[in-house]
């Protein structure tokens, strides 16, 4: 296949030219209350070519792998059309060689039969608790075959293997309704999937217990995060404003993301890092193939650099990280994130609760949106912290601000980093869901801003 790319590649009228393609099969089952709405298994192939000319793209998707030259014409065609100025790109180490997928466990040596009886007793379980009015149990794995070559002399082929599951409960009394979940999912193999029995019991569990809390009052609260919390913050608050197509774009943003502005304390680090093997958001080559590599956001406190494709990278003046991402051959590659996570420091959870005294435990994420650097999160449950120690269950948090200030605010880091991955994803310009994960230990914000009743 590579040199099939390469020969078609020779055909290019480009200042650059690279083509990528795709062999995938994917299973997936889906449980929603006591339905089984989906169980299926399919195989896609198809590939895409993109062109530069003269700074302008041109970009062609395809289902066949029998007319390579001609679509690479028609992308360079395209290219020609909007060119008008000159073609720049930072120059990266490319892709070369194989890259063979590692799994404990591969999920398409076990029986379809298999995976959906381990659907359906998760299912049961969440069901057979009162109180519980529906449930949704969702399967899915995924194996990859990228193969890429380019102009520059990128050639090589890299292979994953996806395996994920989902749960919830839904809980209901009268017009209250209570959800709780659990998402696991990475690049490590079926087992991950496996014994989620006692999972499913406290999924079940919170979401019952979530109709007797009450609402928290809204106010400023010194708030400790878990780790999935503090990971959604990280990536969904501060990792998108690192992506340097959205720095670039916006002469707003530019003035804020300066690199050596403070934007923390001393002992605040976060990383994103697709080198991190058996992580949702792992890779070796991004779909520019180039090799990933690990990039320090913020170090100690200050903005260090930010993601990049190799055209930002040479618009910005800065070097290309293998942040260009498409989530599969019918889109363009973007600066996306991978492995996103605030680096661990020293507390511990229970000496850090001791140091709080009063305050907010938030734990989990529903959901929540951001507008340049204003964000809201809203989390699964929360506990009060009274003299150092978790007291009743509260409902309805909302955590929002500023993650400028709110970074500032970070006043404790715990040293138990979790990451979390998950059959969700990323979004960005129509591209979703993008396999990332999101990381952090517990982390203490002072001042924060929560909205309840």
């Amino acid at each position: 296949m590579e040199s099939a790319l390469r020969d078609a590649l020779g055909t290019a009228r480009a200042d650059y030219a690279e083509i990528r393609t795709e062999r995938r099969t994917t299973t997936q089952i889906v449980y929603v209350g006591a339905e089984l709405e989906d169980i299926s298994a399919f195989t896609s192939v198809g590939g895409c070519v993109r062109a530069l000319v003269r700074g302008g793209w041109g970009f062609v998707s395809f289902n066949d792998l029998e007319e390579l030259p001609r679509y690479v014409a028609l992308a360079c065609e395209q290219a020609e059309l909007v060119g008008r100025g000159s073609s720049h790109l930072a120059p990266a180490r490319c892709a070369q060689g194989c890259v063979a997928a590692h799994v404990e466990q591969d999920p398409r040596d076990v029986p379809l039969a298999h995976k959906e009886a381990l659907c359906r007793r998760y299912n049961d379980r969440i069901r057979a608790h009162g109180r519980i009015q529906t449930s949704s149990v969702r399967y899915r794995d995924a194996w990859l075959e990228t193969t890429f070559a380019s102009t520059d002399g990128a050639a090589g082929s890299e292979e994953s293997i996806f395996c994920g599951a989902s749960v919830a409960a839904f809980a209901r009394d009268g017009m209250n309704v209570q959800r709780a979940h659990k998402s696991v999912g990475d690049l490590r193999g079926f087992q991950i999937v496996e014994d989620l029995d006692a999972e499913c019991e406290r999924v079940a569990e919170r979401a019952v217990a979530l109709l007797d809390a009450r609402p928290v009052e809204g106010g400023r609260y010194t708030v400790i995060a878990d780790p999935m919390l503090a990971g959604v913050f990280a990536h969904e608050a501060f990792g998108h404003l690192s992506e340097a197509d959205f720095v670039y774009e916006n002469p707003q943003l530019r003035e804020m993301m300066q690199l050596g502005r403070r934007f923390g304390p001393d002992h605040l680090t976060i990383i994103d890092d697709p080198s991190l093997e058996g992580e949702a958001g792992h890779y070796r080559f991004d779909s520019e193939g180039i090799e990933g590599r690990r990039t320090v956001l913020i170090r100690d406190g200050v903005l260090a650099s930010r993601l990049h494709s190799r055209e930002t990278a040479a618009k910005m003046g800065e070097d290309p990280t293998g942040n260009a991402r498409a989530i599969n051959y019918q889109y363009q590659p973007i600066v996306r994130m991978s492995n996103t996570y605030i680096e661990p420091r020293e507390w511990a959870l229970d000496d850090l609760l001791a140091d709080t005294g009063q305050g907010l435990y938030v734990r989990g994420s529903i959901g929540g949106m951001t507008d340049m650097e204003m964000f809201t999160f809203s989390a699964e449950e929360a506990f009060v912290i009274a003299d150092g120690k978790l007291g009743e269950r509260v409902r309805e948090v909302v955590l929002t601000g500023n993650v400028f200030e709110t970074l500032a605010s970070i006043d404790a880091i715990g040293n138990d980093l979790e990451f979390t991955g998950g059959l969700g994803g990323c979004g960005k310009e129509g591209q979703s869901p993008l396999r990332v994960a999101t990381g952090a230990p517990h982390i203490r914000i002072r001042n924060c801003l929560v909205g309840g009743r």
